[in-house]
């Protein structure tokens, strides 16, 4: 029987599937060619990245293949920003609680 957490894994397979086919259906009604979106998926990856794409292609409707390659890039370094971001905060956490528990170590032996 399937866990929540295969339920979970499927649907968003399912689901980036869905945005990569999206994606890749939107350059080409621009006129791009197949294989130029297929590019975009592989660099993008993510739902929220592929989605954010699709957003920008649908309403800023850029004029060129450099200004579609422009909005990928620097979506790709938001995330890049984002995923640096949330390592920063995490080990700061750590640090933090070792600065308020120690190091498990007893000083009285």
């Amino acid at each position: 029987m399937m866990g929540e957490r295969d339920r979970n894994d499927a649907w968003e397979a399912a689901e980036r599937e869905r945005l990569a086919k999206e994606l890749v259906e939107t350059v080409v009604r621009m006129g791009y060619p197949e294989e130029y979106g297929h590019a975009i998926v592989q660099n993008l990856r993510t739902e929220k990245t592929m989605s954010r794409m699709i957003g920008y292609l649908k309403h800023a409707k850029p004029r060129s293949a450099e200004e579609i390659a422009d909005e990928m890039l620097a979506i790709m370094e938001d995330r890049k920003r984002w995923i640096q971001k949330k390592e920063a905060e995490y080990y700061n956490s750590k640090y933090n609680e070792m600065l308020y528990f120690g190091l498990g170590v007893d000083d009285e032996e």
